[in-house]
């Protein structure tokens, strides 16, 4: 079951995420934005990383967590294939980030997401979970 859809914005592009927990919603938003961004059929998880990440607000720290993402891709190469929350509260999260690395000859950019927007993000409680939304800069 696909746990996000875009959503078209002028110039840019958008998700709507969701998750039955907010720990979901945030791993859910961070296979997104990779999904979106490569094609990466055959990318192993050969390495782990353990995150930390602050905001000010549950918007904020989904804005925040997808930036350190689009980081890693564009900074260090790296293409996340699992994401586990191992906390998450109202302004910090600790995640265990797995992944492999990007290879130019093998796997195609389908998308470059340039940045991570505060234009509409937004985190909300619903009847069947938690809902995201936010914004690209393509």
């Amino acid at each position: 079951m696909k746990t996000y859809q875009l959503l078209d914005h002028t110039a840019d592009l958008g998700i709507k995420v969701s998750g039955k927990t907010l720990s979901d919603l945030f791993s859910n938003a961070a296979l997104a934005l990779f999904e979106v961004m490569i094609d990466a059929a055959g990318i192993e998880a050969t390495q782990y990383r353990d995150i930390e990440i602050e905001g000010a607000d549950r918007a904020d720290l989904l804005v925040n967590f997808l930036r350190e993402m689009l980081y890693l891709f564009n900074g260090e190469g790296l293409v996340l294939t699992a994401c586990r929350l191992a906390q998450i509260d109202e302004r910090r999260l600790k995640a265990e980030i797995r992944y492999g690395r990007y290879d130019a000859r093998k796997h195609r950019v389908k998308t470059e997401i340039k940045a991570v927007t505060y234009h509409q993000a937004a985190v909300v409680k619903t009847a069947r979970g938690w809902q995201g939304r936010v914004i690209f800069d393509v």
